[in-house]
């Protein structure tokens, strides 16, 4: 359960942060242990945020350059599987990302963290170990696909949530810090991956990146475990399930709205690398770096989505990020020069940022009742991350050949749909938290 003191600065997120998915209880309601006030700063706060930082470089990092392995593994090493099949591995890493992500929250607040940080950061680094040595697809399914997704999960909610207990005025910075994080990590990663592939080999530029994610590991260590003795105590688990959400009208709507912003949402990401080789003839090297410049631009997205729900609310700015998203999907199969497709990676990786750091603020302002918001969104993101496995292997299914030369045109297609549905839905979203709520418009 939340507090509603914790969950009016919660608020102030506007979209830079996602809303605390651990549990706190209020002194009418249990005998247990209490978490001291956030001390807002402090040698040991600011280690929390390093040390979250550097976990999101490794879980949300390698998710966000799958582009550039589904490309070298359409190109070289899986050649002989579609990219529907490709897909799956990244699919599926960021599925058990975001599954076991919700899971992990209960295990956060039984006091289990330093056992999810060793054994989350062990998963992942031996994934991309064994992933060095991979040369068959079942091989590459479970280190990549499995492997680094579970360790992840374990990761993603309770390194964010360890943050929010250190924070409370200045939580939306410190979690921007952490999230920053995501596209730090995807270009650098992406750019490892570009500069020592031809030279070294795919199996050393893996065993490269696993030691720069077991650097970042072990230095996360000390960082996120200083002063933090108090997280062994056993505390009150929040509830995975509320079954008063099904009959939630607004609940149902947002569900909806995520579910098909996040089928379009991961595609481009997916597939800019193999477009700007196959579609347009460019070399390997620049197509990932179409992936970089998207990826960086996604990180001023993030900040500039925040700054723009300030003043407009956090549902109408997801409105008019998932429009454009929309559109630019749709005006990608017609992109035809290098110039006008590195134009559309920078504007998809601005817009689309809002797609996924503004769904948590706008929740906040469409739940009832806050003491059920973790558990709430949990149940929404675990129903929105199945949109985020078949995603990109449908859109992979559609890609076509033709005369030699990839065809686009159903990839763009079937992304543009899925964003422009998703753009309906919230705006039937915001027209009902409007009507039901009557505080304005800009909400």
């Amino acid at each position: 359960m939340i507090t509603a003191s914790r969950l009016e600065d919660e608020k102030a997120l506007e979209g830079l942060g996602q809303p605390e998915q651990h549990s706190y209880q209020s002194s009418n309601e249990t005998n247990e242990p209490q978490l001291p006030p956030p001390p807002d700063g402090g040698l040991h706060a600011w280690l929390k945020v390093f040390g979250g930082f550097l976990i999101y470089i490794n879980i949300w990092g390698f998710t966000l350059s799958y582009g550039a392995f589904e490309s070298y593994y359409h190109h070289v090493l899986l050649k002989d599987y579609s990219p529907s099949a490709v897909s799956w591995i990244g699919t599926v890493q960021g599925w058990l990302l975001i599954m076991f992500g919700v899971l992990s929250g209960p295990l956060f607040d039984l006091g289990y963290f330093r056992s999810m940080l060793y054994v989350g950061n062990f998963l992942v680094v031996f994934g991309i170990m064994m992933l060095s040595l991979c040369k068959e697809y079942w091989q590459v399914f479970l280190a990549q696909g499995i492997c680094m997704g579970l360790g992840a999960g374990l990761l993603y909610v309770p390194s964010l949530a360890l943050v929010g207990i250190w924070f409370s005025k200045k939580r939306a910075m410190a979690m921007g810090i952490v999230m920053s994080g995501i596209a730090v990590g995807g270009v650098v990663y992406i750019i490892i991956f570009d500069r020592l592939t031809s030279n070294v080999g795919f199996p050393w530029t893996i065993r490269v990146m696993g030691f720069i994610a077991l650097f970042a590991a072990l230095v996360s260590f000390p960082a996120l475990l200083s002063g933090s003795g108090i997280l062994a105590r056993r505390r009150k688990a929040r509830k995975l399930f509320d079954k008063t959400a099904l009959k939630d009208k607004l609940f149902i709507v947002f569900t909806c709205s995520t579910f098909f912003t996040f089928l379009g949402y991961i595609t481009p990401y997916f597939y800019i690398p193999t477009y700007a080789q196959d579609k347009l003839g460019t070399s390997e090297s620049t197509a990932l770096y179409m992936l970089v410049i998207s990826v960086a631009a996604s990180f001023f997205g993030r900040l500039g989505s925040g700054l723009v729900a300030h003043y407009l609310g956090s549902i109408f700015t997801w409105i008019l990020c998932s429009l454009a998203s929309g559109i630019l999907s749709l005006c990608w199969m017609s992109i035809t020069t290098e110039r006008a497709f590195i134009a559309f990676s920078i504007f998809w990786g601005f817009f689309s940022a809002g797609l996924v750091t503004l769904p948590a603020a706008a929740f906040a302002n469409v739940c009832p009742d806050l003491s059920l918001l973790g558990t709430r969104l949990g149940m929404s993101w675990g129903v929105s991350s199945l949109a985020t496995l078949i995603g990109a292997p449908i859109a992979g299914a559609l890609l076509k050949t033709n005369d030699g030369k990839a065809d686009f045109r159903d990839v763009s297609i079937w992304t543009g749909i899925c964003l422009l549905v998703g753009s309906a839905w919230l705006v039937y979203l915001w027209v009902t938290a409007v009507r039901f709520q009557k505080r304005g418009w800009f909400i």
